[in-house]
């Protein structure tokens, strides 16, 4: 299995597009496909807060749906999203007001159409993935050993959330615990969810969220090689959203 797993994209489009290109990938036909038949694996947070996060759901619905070339798990914000989309009463903050400006400003059937695609996507993928007869494991905000295997609503809590302790941050994200710093198992997890300025590698766990959205950059890992590949933000630069967990 020849997989590369791209960190959050928050609609970071052209940073996407520059990545897959950089990665060797083709566009043909609107996709990114490659040469030597390489799949994209992708941590969640496709939306919100970056200029073009319908785009990324198109592209990534088409992958994951349309031709099975691809691996989605989703992340926070794709939960919100989902909600939204459903009806939802949800508050339309924290970068869902971006995403939610570009679908308003569509018409009605492109409405219809992109949000039963990412219905669809949300709906028919699973909370983590476990590849490689479990060697490797793709979650959103990572995933404790002893959860893997289960889907319980705590699972899904951590995956989308992290290891929270139910306290805030001054801009009102949840505070977390670091997790990957007792992680001890034999897969390779890798995620993203919370932006750090280069790939974090902890024990067998690889955080892929460079703040593409923040200024940072968008990175990859490739596997098996486990090689970090990245493009530069287009995005300003915002210092304070690159947080070290404690």
């Amino acid at each position: 299995m020849k997989i590369d797993i791209i960190g959050d994209i928050h609609g970071c489009f052209d940073e996407f597009y520059r990545l897959t290109v950089k990665l060797g990938y083709r566009w043909e036909d609107g996709l990114p496909k490659h040469p030597e038949n390489r799949k994209l694996g992708f941590v969640g947070d496709l939306t919100d807060r970056g200029p073009e996060s319908l785009k990324v759901v198109e592209v990534v619905w088409q992958l994951v749906i349309n031709h099975n070339n691809a691996y989605y798990v989703p992340g926070n914000h794709c939960d919100k999203l989902y909600r939204f989309f459903k009806g939802n009463n949800v508050k339309i903050v924290h970068g869902l007001e971006t995403t939610a400006a570009e679908y308003e400003s569509l018409p009605k059937p492109k409405k219809q159409n992109i949000s039963s695609k990412f219905r669809e996507l949300y709906e028919k993928s699973p909370l983590y993935q476990v590849l490689d007869r479990g060697k490797l494991i793709i979650a959103h905000a990572g995933i404790r050993e002893d959860f893997i295997g289960k889907a319980n609503s705590k699972v899904k809590t951590f995956v989308l959330y992290g290891d929270i302790k139910g306290q805030t941050n001054p801009d009102g994200t949840p505070v977390r615990r670091d997790w990957a710093k007792n992680y001890m198992g034999e897969a390779l997890i890798v995620y993203g969810h919370t932006p750090v300025k280069t790939a974090r590698i902890v024990n067998n766990s690889y955080n892929i969220d460079t703040g593409a959205v923040f200024g940072g950059e968008l990175t990859c890992l490739r596997y098996p090689e486990r090689t970090l590949v990245s493009v530069p933000s287009t995005m300003p630069y915002i210092p304070e959203k690159f947080r070290e967990i404690t």
